[in-house]
């Protein structure tokens, strides 16, 4: 738990808590809200990050990905197909960890159906990985056969 609790942000100050809290109170939308919000977003990529082993193959693929389209000298379409294979599997990834995490919470000590719930979002990550992998053969397979042709 302890683990957990350290990769966690640090909670908000309370000036925002009571932003956040106060019901029938009309918030802006300021722009520096916005730079907040992101702040938060990015601090949470690190978290998964940091705590992930499998977020680190993921990085490794999308690079590979990339090089081998920059390469390849992929279309705008094809790129459009590599760009939503690689979010997929970066979202799952995300919602993944941030599930794990709740339910690392909700059930400290183990129990069968928080294992399940854990199972089934790992489960999400392999579809979406899966599905990555098919786009990049279909997109990228003719593109190294020509090469090895060459």
């Amino acid at each position: 738990m302890g683990e957990v609790a350290a990769l966690l942000p640090r909670p908000r100050s309370a000036a925002t808590l009571r932003a956040v809290v106060h019901e029938g109170t009309e918030r802006r939308l300021t722009f520096t809200g916005r730079l907040r919000s992101f702040r938060w977003a990015l601090r949470g990529i690190g978290v998964m990050l940091r705590s992930q082993h499998n977020a680190w193959l993921h990085a490794a693929a999308t690079v590979a990905v990339g090089s081998a389209g920059i390469a390849a000298g992929l279309s705008a379409a094809e790129w459009c197909w590599i760009v939503l294979a690689v979010v997929a599997v970066w979202t799952a990834e995300a919602l993944n960890t941030a599930f794990e995490f709740l339910t690392d919470v909700a059930s400290p000590a183990f129990h069968p159906l928080a294992g399940k719930a854990k199972d089934v979002a790992a489960g999400a990550v392999l579809i979406s990985t899966l599905g990555a992998l098919a786009i990049g053969t279909l997109v990228l397979g003719p593109h190294l056969l020509g090469w090895l042709r060459e």
